[in-house]
């Protein structure tokens, strides 16, 4: 690193190593029944910070880009205070026969008051949880109560694993032969997703726990394959 570099680092303080915005739970469920849903968000910095606020498809390419929109999408936040934001459909299509997830954005930027006694870097901290639309046609189940469905498969130093419902399966835990699997993250409706291992598996028992609406952990399932 350069001697100007190390020297302006050196001058400057770095604050907000953690998120002072906070949001109110770790996952939205968008009941496709209602008009619209809510996210709570906090304020427990010492200052007014701006809330940012945005939403984004899970894939780059995918069709539901700006399906949804939050409001509002920048709006100033006491010190301590709460609000929240709301999510509605745009009225472009979504599909009526499975889920669609997001990622819901939330960023809190310290708002800079007055003129600082010495010069700051201000972090941008931003909080990202999943948005799920649940169409009206599957409000009256859940994703647990069908995620003993999904089916498991040995493909070379992975294993591959088969959703055939219409409800995004977020994984909390996944296990082959007792070993963890990290690379675990979630499985599409009527999709399919490969997860690493550490080393091949051809045969094995498999058990996992989902993510429930609530962002608990569900129970445990077991399969061989």
């Amino acid at each position: 690193m350069k001697p100007l570099a190390i020297a302006l680092l050196c001058a400057l303080s770095v604050s907000a190593a953690q998120a002072s915005v906070v949001v109110g739970g770790t996952r939205v469920i968008f009941d496709g029944q209602q008009k619209a849903a809510t996210l709570s968000v906090q304020n427990k910095d010492k200052i007014a910070n701006l809330v940012q606020s945005w939403i984004s498809p899970v894939s780059a390419d995918s069709a539901a880009k700006d399906t949804m929109i939050i409001t509002p999408p920048l709006f100033r936040l006491n010190a301590g205070e709460k609000a929240s934001v709301r999510i509605v459909r745009s009225g472009k299509t979504l599909p009526d026969d499975r889920e669609s997830m997001f990622w819901l954005n939330v960023k809190g930027i310290p708002a800079m008051e007055g003129i600082p006694a010495k010069n700051e870097v201000q972090i941008a901290i931003n909080s990202r949880i999943k948005l799920i639309y649940r169409p009206a046609s599957l409000c009256g189940n859940v994703p647990e109560s069908v995620a003993d469905k999904l089916t498991w498969s040995a493909d070379g130093n992975a294993v591959k694993v088969n959703n055939p419902t219409p409800y995004y399966m977020n994984f909390s835990t996944v296990t082959v032969n007792n070993t963890p699997v990290k690379s675990a993250t979630f499985v599409a409706p009527f999709s399919s997703a490969d997860f690493s291992l550490p080393k091949a598996q051809s045969h094995g028992e498999v058990k996992w726990q989902i993510i429930n609406d609530f962002g608990m952990r569900g129970n445990e399932h077991t399969a061989r394959y």
